[in-house]
């Protein structure tokens, strides 16, 4: 839960010879943005594209975590089954916006064509279906509204972390990779500073509120609760103003 920005890459060509050039291209950007880190490129294949085989320690986990798309298909009998699909072949880095910031990572994956699934009508079996991720793709997220801790920062953390990912996607709308943007600060759309700024603010009292009533709730066990915004030293304002009592 937090004010997140949501972003897919797309590249059509078959030449891994290229998109390296794009993912060093990226990376390049990267080095002139205001990231508190950048970590270099990693390209793996096969085996070593699955999360599965790295240990929770793991740097390069979460960042395969990531790459990792997941495809809807309907049920016999109704519904929906969701399958996730691995990566066959991954080039891409990660970055460290800022402090309380999520990771960043970018880069481009290919998926197989067909994957083996447990059929849900006969579980003993499986069945082969195609994934339709043609390509190369990226699909993955940042969520930024952390850095807005005063003890990082604050609002000024906050905006040099969210603008700097932004100014990534820029970069890729150029290489003509971007597929799309979902920012819920709605700065990809409006590019409005302060509204970006009041946003973080109301998002941090929502989150605060939900959090106080969720402490509320579990009762005794609630100051076991640990979460981001509780974190915050002015937590208790954020909350009260979140639960219009300021």
């Amino acid at each position: 839960m937090g004010l997140t920005i949501h972003y897919g890459l797309k590249s059509s060509t078959r030449s891994p010879k290229k998109v390296r050039e794009m993912v060093a291209q990226l990376r390049g950007r990267a080095l002139d943005l205001p990231f508190s880190q950048v970590d270099d490129i990693v390209e793996l294949s096969g085996e070593g594209c699955n999360f599965d085989g790295h240990d929770q320690d793991d740097p390069l986990r979460w960042l395969l975590i990531q790459a990792g798309q997941y495809i809807v298909r309907q049920a016999s009998g109704g519904g929906e089954h969701h399958y996730r699909v691995a990566p066959t072949h991954v080039i891409a880095f990660g970055t460290l916006p800022g402090e309380g910031c999520e990771s960043a990572n970018f880069g481009l994956c290919r998926y197989p064509a067909i994957i083996e699934v447990t059929d849900s009508n006969l579980p003993h079996r499986t069945k082969r279906i195609r994934t339709g991720l043609s390509g190369w793709r990226w699909s993955s997220f940042c969520k930024t509204q952390y850095a807005s801790n005063s003890r990082f920062g604050g609002v000024e953390n906050f905006l040099r972390c969210h603008l700097a990912v932004i100014k990534m996607l820029d970069h890729a709308k150029t290489l003509g990779i971007l597929e799309e943007v979902c920012d819920e600060g709605n700065f990809w759309k409006d590019r409005d500073v302060r509204a970006l700024a009041k946003q973080v603010g109301e998002w941090n009292e929502m989150t605060a509120a939900f959090f106080g009533e969720l402490k509320d709730l579990l009762g005794d066990h609630g100051d076991q609760l640990e979460a981001a915004i509780t974190k915050f030293p002015n937590f208790e304002h954020l909350e009260a103003a979140g639960c219009g009592k300021e």
